[in-house]
């Protein structure tokens, strides 16, 4: 356990804590995780798919329905993670059942997971500090582990589990992360962080060595890239994935 969070607290990579993290969730029975999280929350909205950060090791037949089709917008556990912190067994699906609490779109994803071997596990619903971020993990038992076996294995390991997931998630929130189609050439990012920093368009000309043009291309680029409509916008966008004044081997 000591050993495993000093890892995680020294992890340079999303795609090595990752790795890593499946591990050791499997060593507990849990073979199957989806990771999410988003700044971009506004009202019944979690924003832009394109802008979450989603980190899984289901099968790609699963995540192309669960996240591809939006099924996550009407899972049971994902609502319980919207409206609660900390850690919740899948056993409460079945009072939600027993309650007649379940919306129809809700028992369909139900079914789905089912039918996909998605029956037993836990759900972590982490700590938000602001209204408009919000991250959880869905961590999925082995088929063959019921979930009162589940259940008995939190009992006796829940706390360590959810620490280890905490950490990982705190450390995930450090790390530079790119979704296909937002990522940022190195020039785009440069230039970000010189208005980052305050600068004028002549002033990031001097220092880029290039003319005030081609600034305000990479600068439209980059704004084209993060799908933002002002460069301030991109900034920020840029500074919460942890895109700007990163250490490059």
């Amino acid at each position: 356990m000591k050993s495993y969070l000093h890892f995680l607290a020294n992890c340079r990579s999303i795609e090595e804590l990752w790795s890593k993290h499946t591990e050791k969730m499997a060593d507990y029975g849990f073979d199957r995780l989806i990771y999410g999280f988003t700044r971009y929350r506004y009202g019944t909205s979690l924003g832009d798919p394109e802008d979450f950060v989603i980190l899984s090791n289901q099968a790609k037949a699963y995540m192309d329905v669960f996240i591809g089709e939006g099924h996550y917008t009407h899972a049971p556990m994902v609502r319980w993670a919207l409206e609660n912190e900390g850690a919740c067994s899948w056993n409460i699906l079945g009072k939600m059942a027993r309650q007649n609490v379940l919306s129809d779109a809700e028992q369909r994803v139900v079914a789905f997971n089912q039918k996909m071997g998605v029956r037993s596990g836990y759900t972590i619903s982490f700590k938000s500090v602001s209204a408009r971020s919000k991250g959880a993990i869905a961590l999925t038992a082995r088929e063959n582990m019921s979930q009162d076996a589940v259940d008995a294995l939190w009992a006796e390991h829940g706390r360590d589990i959810h620490l280890m997931n905490n950490i990982a998630h705190l450390k995930i929130l450090t790390l530079p992360y790119e979704n296909p189609g937002r990522t940022l050439t190195k020039r785009q990012r440069e230039a970000l962080e010189w208005v980052g920093d305050g600068k004028t368009m002549q002033d990031i000309a001097l220092l880029m060595g290039l003319t005030s043009a081609t600034v305000e291309k990479h600068l439209r680029l980059a704004r084209e890239s993060l799908s933002v409509e002002t460069t301030a916008q991109a900034v920020m966008k840029a500074a919460f994935a942890n895109q700007m004044f990163i250490l490059e081997a």
